[in-house]
């Protein structure tokens, strides 16, 4: 019999239930680590961070299985105070950044994250970040989704973000930015257009044209001060989705646009929008309509899923009528 086999199994099984018996984690990455944890206040949240683990096994880090280098923090719903701090930009592999749902999270978007040249995901909401959304970010040629929503930022939305090459879906609603909607938006880098959210913000002017010429699959461009004309958004062979302009200032004859089949939701409620409802509309597979509180008129044509909202996606029209609302006289 083989006196060694009990010592191999035992050896086996710390393999599994004691993570420090085979260290992965980088020293260099333990060290900024325990460095943020340290700017923030040393937080309960992150007590796990302790400098005799391995950091791979910490709480809301994620090491590598290749470099065994960290490619991921993620901290959410956390009671957290201070400011992101600058160390977060000593960890060169990181992928993704979050801090999520940290209210009393303050400061500025942190400078040192133009150095994650590496970054993927970068998702700071639901804070009370403030200041502005920085130009660094369109350094990170890297990144599929830029996060900054539900928090404070205030001024303009920079050009320069339509010069990320592989970003997929860009949210910045739901805080106090100004200026217009960049002309830059309607000429992005990559092969992808982006997902723009950009709603519940000061937005003005005229949304601008060029963002017609490329096919977004959703816009959310509600509760701003857009005015204007924003008819070349729509089209037979656009690849739109989805689309809320609701609670602007747009002012256009709805009359004569054509809608592609890809239209699940469109939001027009409360703003200046004239004319008619098109027929094309109920050859749609619509989810969501709501067309309410503008000066629209004439019969709301009959069949496909039109009748299958309710009166609030109409009412208070100069003078829609038929089914739902009440009959044209």
């Amino acid at each position: 019999m083989n006196m060694n086999l009990p010592f191999l199994a035992v050896l086996f099984l710390l393999s599994f239930v004691s993570p420090s018996f085979s260290v992965r984690c980088n020293p260099k990455d333990k060290e900024v680590l325990l460095q943020i944890k340290k700017d923030l206040g040393n937080p309960y949240h992150l007590a796990s961070w302790d400098p005799n683990t391995d950091c791979c096994y910490w709480y809301v880090v994620k090491c590598d299985r290749k470099t065994n280098r960290i490619n991921a923090l993620t901290v959410f719903q956390a009671n957290i105070s201070g400011q992101i701090p600058a160390a977060v930009g000593d960890l060169p592999y990181l992928e993704t950044l979050q801090f999520h749902h940290i209210t009393n999270l303050t400061g500025t978007i942190q400078p040192t994250i133009a150095k994650l040249t590496n970054l993927k995901m970068l998702r700071l909401s639901f804070t009370n970040l403030t200041g502005p959304i920085p130009e660094f970010l369109s350094q990170l040629k890297n990144l599929t989704l830029l996060e900054l929503n539900y928090s404070q930022l205030t001024g303009t939305i920079p050009p320069s973000l339509s010069q990320l090459p592989n970003v997929l879906a860009i949210h910045l609603d739901r805080n106090k930015l100004t200026g217009q909607i960049p002309e830059s938006f309607g000429k992005f880098k990559g092969p992808n257009v982006p997902d723009l959210y950009l709603s519940h913000n000061s937005l003005t002017g005229k949304v601008p044209k060029s963002l017609g010429d490329l096919n977004f699959s959703t816009l959310d461009f509600s509760r701003n001060k857009l005015e204007g004309d924003v008819s070349f958004l729509f089209g037979k062979n656009k690849t739109i989705q989805i689309i809320d302009l609701s609670r602007n200032t747009l002012e256009f004859n709805l009359s004569k646009l054509e809608f592609p089949e890809s239209l699940t939701s469109l939001d027009l409620n409360h703003n200046r929008i004239f004319g008619s409802l098109p027929q094309g509309l109920k050859d749609l597979e619509l989810q969501y309509l709501n067309v309410s509180y503008n000066r629209l008129c004439g019969q709301i044509p009959q069949g496909g899923k039109l009748q299958s909202f309710d009166v609030y996606s109409y009412f208070h029209n100069k003078c829609l009528c038929g089914s739902p609302v009440p009959d044209c006289k």
